[in-house]
């Protein structure tokens, strides 16, 4: 008797005969779209997964994808820069009155980034600095 051949002829897969479940496979914005529910403040993702089906381990895989950006687009979020203010400027400043550096006027605005400064004079729009953050930031 040769013992070596399993015999298949009948035979169900592990998983049929234990009444497993399929595999379910969810596309890119369906996992997206969950992970974005477990963003929302105050969501639990225990509960976001069970209400979809889901172990909360996968989740927070999901999660991780989404946060190095490899599940495809993800929402904008607002990131807030490190602020310091000082009464004196943090870099020497020409002459005031000088022609190469106008007088400075109330309000002032100096921002110092890694590959940038920037220095806002007056009022300020707030929608410029927003964009001209952002393109420093890129």
């Amino acid at each position: 008797m040769d013992t070596s051949r399993q015999v298949s002829d009948g035979m169900t897969s592990k998983s049929e005969s234990l009444g497993a479940v399929p595999r379910q496979r969810r596309s890119i914005a369906e996992k997206r779209r969950i992970v974005e529910e477990t963003l929302v403040e105050g969501a639990s993702v225990a509960r976001v997964a069970r209400a979809h089906g889901i172990n909360a381990n996968q989740v927070f895989g999901w999660r991780r994808l989404y946060q190095a950006g490899r599940l495809g687009e993800r929402k904008p979020a607002m990131k807030l820069l490190p602020v310091r203010v000082s009464e004196s400027l943090p870099v020497p400043l020409p002459e005031c009155g000088s022609a190469d550096f106008p007088r400075p006027q109330a309000g002032t605005i100096h921002i110092e980034l890694r590959q940038a400064q920037v220095r806002i004079e007056g009022s300020a729009d707030p929608a410029l600095v927003r964009v001209l953050l952002e393109c420093l930031r890129g």
